[in-house]
């Protein structure tokens, strides 16, 4: 069967029940909750998100896609590259920001490529989060406090999650972590540089209240990147004060934080666990296998970023870096 950029806009708007843009009614008017503002008022920068097809022919012939968590030029290019024909990306695109400062009429032009986004649609359709952590959730709030986008669970741990460490080893093991870290291993070596750094690796799971032998069984699972904040902890503490363990993902507090602190304070357990580098496991790999089982015509595969910190002094070879300080010293200087 042939399949064509609208199939895909189906089969993604089935997969999100119903919550992608089909046309202009379901933005203009205001009846689509998941079409998003998002700003920090600075000026010229916010985003509407607009989940469904953002650029190309919906009458296009499409044979392979690419999932991925956040578009730049390089999974442009990648798709160019490796005759991508879509691009689904789970957060929201900008054009410019989110294409090398290309527009994207050119840019996906050049490569005959069709663009969709979710992102705030796929939230809340599924609960692989809360399982790829060790609990099942019987709360589930996706704008606690009124604000859209603030996902809570509260959930009950797994039967084999007795402990904190049990959860912790459960991340371990289904992020494919020790496989990680042999590859930074393996790099540090190759590039002789000890201090590259990898974010899977660095920003691993991480126990700020609590020991590794402390049992756990009732969780706040919230994402602190969303607003969720230390008023809001209060309130749900109230609400479900069974409560032991607090467990954060996505983006992730540092020591000395607010909640860290109120968690102490309660005497709860606080957990870190998957940084915003694992989302193309917890929500991409879904996604990708649900496009597959409603269009099992299509080649689907995924992109998935792998940042690294590498020291200047080490960059590249020798004469990649004296290029750079004959390119600063002639050039990149107050005249």
């Amino acid at each position: 069967m042939t399949v064509y950029v609208k199939d895909l806009l189906q089969a993604l708007d089935d997969i999100t029940n119903g919550r992608c843009v089909k046309g202009p009614a379901d933005w203009a008017g205001g009846k689509n909750p998941f079409v998003v503002t998002k700003t920090s008022n600075v000026p010229g920068k916010a985003i509407v998100e607009i989940p469904g097809l953002v650029w190309g022919d919906p009458d296009k012939e499409i044979k392979k896609v690419a999932v991925m968590m956040t578009m730049t030029e390089s999974a442009i290019e990648l798709a160019g590259g490796t005759g991508v024909d879509a691009i689904v990306t789970h957060h929201p695109v900008a054009e410019a920001a989110n294409s090398g400062g290309v527009l994207f009429n050119v840019y996906m032009g050049i490569y005959n490529l069709a663009l969709f986004e979710l992102h705030e649609a796929f939230h809340g359709t599924h609960p692989g989060i809360p399982w790829l952590h060790g609990h099942k959730p019987y709360y589930t709030n996706i704008a606690y406090g009124g604000i859209q986008g603030t996902v809570v669970y509260v959930g009950e741990a797994l039967p084999e999650i007795k402990t904190i460490g049990d959860m912790m080893d459960r991340l371990d093991l289904l992020m494919n972590t020790e496989e990680d870290r042999q590859v930074l291993e393996m790099e540090r070596k190759i590039r002789n540089c000890p201090e590259l750094e990898e974010t899977s690796i660095k920003v691993k799971s991480n126990l700020y209240v609590g020991k590794r032998e402390n049992p756990v069984r009732y969780l706040a699972h919230f994402f602190p990147h969303t607003g969720f904040n230390v008023n809001h902890l209060e309130q749900l503490m109230k609400e479900h004060p069974e409560i032991d363990t607090i467990l954060v993902s996505i983006s992730r507090v540092y020591p000395g934080h607010e909640l860290i602190e109120k968690a102490r304070e309660l005497g709860l357990n606080f957990i870190c666990g998957n940084s915003h580098a694992m989302e193309i496991f917890e929500n991409g790999v879904p996604l990708a296998q649900a496009i597959k089982n409603h269009l099992p015509e299509l080649e689907v595969v995924i992109f998935r970023e792998r940042m690294t910190s590498i020291p200047l002094e080490k960059i590249g070879s020798a004469q990649t870096r004296d290029y750079g300080k004959n390119i600063a010293s002639a050039y990149l200087h107050k005249k």
